[in-house]
């Protein structure tokens, strides 16, 4: 796995988890929607689970899934915070920071260093350049 691969393995997960908090937050807004029958008399003995109660236990699972999620995305983000540490050069560092855990544009990241788009992206190669050093470095002491 090249450097920028392992670096934007963060960004995509983030994007996955994002997504999906908002499928939990159409599915929440769906349970205001259904009514629930009272009174009435039951026609079975069989299990009788209510579309409330199952949309619930939807919400719960989904819940459940996204948290697992997190936690990898946690831990995914201490990895790459480790890696990103390594780097001895502080303007490589920031800009892997800024952009690879705390998901900046470049444009953003070029308005806080204080740099232009070209020169941001000359760093940035060189940063990864850096990375991949390491990567290889971790690959051949396993």
């Amino acid at each position: 796995m090249i450097a920028k691969e392992f670096l934007n393995q963060a960004y995509k997960l983030d994007q996955q988890i994002t997504s999906k908090l908002e499928q939990l937050d159409l599915l929440r807004s769906m349970t205001q929607k259904i009514t629930v029958p009272y009174g009435g008399e039951v026609v079975s003995n069989t299990r009788n689970v209510t579309s409330l109660q199952d949309a619930i236990i939807r919400i719960m699972e989904a819940e459940e899934a996204i948290n697992r999620e997190i936690d990898i995305l946690v831990d995914l983000k201490r990895e790459i915070s480790t890696l990103i540490a390594q780097v001895k050069n502080t303007n490589y560092r920031l800009i892997l920071e800024k952009r690879y855990l705390s998901f900046r544009s470049w444009e953003q990241i070029a308005a806080d260093l204080h740099y232009s788009l070209r020169w941001l992206h000359i760093m940035h190669c060189r940063a990864l350049n850096v990375i991949d050093k390491l990567l290889a470095e971790r690959r051949n002491a396993q």
